[in-house]
């Protein structure tokens, strides 16, 4: 098929854009470069091997979107675009409902004005609020900050779209936290400013750019106090976003809806001491209160896809840690600016 990767250059996109070059498709890229580089986009080709049309454009100009429909044959597309942090959805709502709507309900309408019945989207397991432990897909789905809600709201467009067109075939993928990077060390995730996430702010520290990880609490009700999460390697979820690609084509109701996740939790303790491992020393961090709004547990049930998929997460903990470890190590600074 030929495939457009909206957010291709970003973390999860460009990992999956090589899987989706590696299974054979051809793939063109959407990016707007807002939480990537374009220096991705020639790590990418020397990876695979092929030149990567990419247009340069965000998905809510409404104008650029039919234009880029109208002007490439296009039979499915990958839908990661969108801003994601969920601190800065609460001080900048309207930013994020404004960007993650029009952006998804202007990419539709090109989609069915241009006859593309096949869309693969990017949700996340911030659709089951609070409720997220052993979660499973058929839980009602709600949210405790705006990128969230945008989640929620996205699935539930695609949802009424998908019934009021039937020949539609979408899926929407809800996983957890992606880690790890390309076993190349050549692409992986390279965030803006400080790392929200663990496993990036833990790589940050191995290589010198921060002096210490803070742990956010020590007194959940888990095995060691601190908050578990089902971690999964971006490979992994790679993958997963190709198995989704292909299944929708057999499926006989317009929209599906599957879990990606190892169905495994990991503490925040003990991926310090995976890190730590894969570093070769002991990694410094201290205990610090609590965050407001954090669970203390998160992890998916991945069932469902692996029996309707064929799909499951294969690389364990230490796996995501050594490459990450290696992408960091040959990337102290993260992609270089041009």
């Amino acid at each position: 098929m030929r495939v457009l990767v909206s957010g291709g250059a970003g973390y999860i996109g460009s990992h999956t854009v090589v899987q989706l070059v590696a299974a054979g498709h051809e793939v063109l890229v959407v990016d707007s470069f807002v939480n990537a580089k374009p220096s991705v986009v020639g790590r990418i080709e020397g990876i695979t091997g092929q030149h990567l049309p990419v247009h340069a454009f965000d998905l809510t100009d409404k104008d650029k979107t039919e234009r880029l429909f109208a002007s490439e044959r296009i039979d499915a597309v990958i839908h990661f675009a969108g801003l994601k942090a969920v601190g800065e959805s609460v001080a900048m709502p309207l930013e994020y409902y404004t960007n993650n709507l029009e952006s998804t309900l202007s990419l539709v309408r090109a989609m069915l004005r241009h006859d593309v019945r096949k869309l693969v989207f990017s949700s996340s397991a911030t659709v089951y609020g609070t409720d997220q432990d052993g979660a499973t897909e058929d839980r009602t789905t709600f949210a405790t900050n705006p990128y969230g809600w945008t989640k929620v709201m996205q699935e539930q467009i695609l949802r009424d779209i998908g019934a009021a067109d039937p020949t539609l075939r979408i899926a929407l993928l809800r996983y957890f936290n992606p880690v790890g990077a390309h076993v190349s060390g050549t692409i992986g995730e390279d965030p803006q400013g400080i790392p929200n996430n663990l496993v990036p702010y833990l790589a940050q520290v191995a290589v010198g750019r921060r002096d210490q990880l803070d742990v956010f609490g020590d007194d959940y009700p888990t095995r060691d106090g601190t908050g578990e999460r089902d971690y999964i390697h971006v490979e992994d979820l790679a993958a997963g976003h190709l198995a989704a690609l292909h299944r929708i084509g057999t499926m006989d109701e317009p929209v599906a809806t599957w879990n990606l996740g190892t169905g495994r939790p990991t503490s925040v303790l003990e991926m310090v001491a995976a890190f730590g491992r894969a570093v070769g020393r002991e990694l410094p961090y201290r205990i610090v209160p609590r965050r407001p709004g954090d669970i203390a547990v998160s992890y998916a049930d991945p069932s469902r896809a692996e029996a309707e998929l064929g799909w499951r997460a294969t690389r364990s903990v230490d796996d995501m840690c050594a490459d990450t470890w290696r992408w960091q190590q040959a990337n102290p600074q993260g992609y270089p600016d041009a």
